[in-house]
């Protein structure tokens, strides 16, 4: 199985990047915002990355990227219909290529909505997704460029893979998503189970994610929408919450 790293960078955005360990010590680097951080980790356990994979082009996921590879040498990684958005990218991804870092493999699957060109990476038999900006723990990220068929149709995609599915996202924002859902969903026993399970986790300084794609199912109101319709008129919502 991979080794996960979750790394917080760019404080002020709660964005997380993660180094991904294959069990043969290939390394990948998803979504570096920022460079430094990185570097500081991999320096400290004098690990040398293979690759760089990027979700989408927008600027915290992708400017780590040029002193990464000037410092490594490694190759970018990156969603084919984005990939014209972000400088020195070496190889294209779309939907139902194979990635693999040593003997694993990641399924790449195409999830517009937040930018038409995002992809999540699911490594099945680590049972390891991620998510970029698509899916968050009880929330799900703006509609910059799809619309809310595009993200439903792209939520789907996501709740059709097994439920012990852990989901590794962009970004730290469950705890005020929690409250968002909340608000739609007073009543759901899952959700407030899942509420006092974040606070002693941000209390602590630790991270919310990984959570199971289960866990998303009970809690996440845009995971539980019925059709486009439903999951358009939540995400509008969201955006005056």
């Amino acid at each position: 199985m991979i080794d996960i790293h979750i790394l917080p960078i760019i404080e002020s955005n709660s964005n997380y990047a993660y180094v991904v360990r294959a069990p043969e010590g290939n390394i990948a680097v998803i979504d570096p915002g920022d460079a430094a951080p990185i570097i500081e980790f991999l320096d400290e356990r004098d690990w040398k990355p293979d690759v760089i994979i990027n979700t989408h082009h927008h600027w915290d996921h992708v400017n780590g990227n040029p002193a990464l590879q000037k410092k490594y040498g490694i190759p970018v990684y990156a969603p084919e219909k984005d990939a014209h958005r972000i400088k020195h990218v070496d190889h294209m991804l779309k939907d139902g290529d194979v990635f693999e870092l040593g003997s694993e493999k990641a399924l790449v699957i195409e999830t517009p909505g937040h930018t038409m060109g995002e992809i999540c990476l699911w490594f099945k038999d680590s049972n390891a997704l991620f998510t970029g900006d698509t899916l968050f723990s009880m929330g799900c990220g703006r509609l910059f460029e799809g619309s809310a068929q595009d993200m439903f149709s792209s939520f789907q995609k996501i709740a059709a893979l097994p439920d012990e599915t852990m989901i590794y996202c962009g970004h730290e924002y469950t705890r005020s998503n929690a409250g968002f859902c909340l608000s739609q969903e007073p009543d759901n026993p899952a959700l407030r189970a899942r509420i006092d399970e974040v606070k002693a986790l941000r209390a602590a300084n630790k991270p919310t994610i990984p959570v199971s794609l289960k866990t998303e199912k009970e809690t996440n109101v845009f995971m539980r929408a019925k059709n486009a319709d439903e999951f358009g008129r939540l995400r509008a919502l969201k955006d005056k919450f």
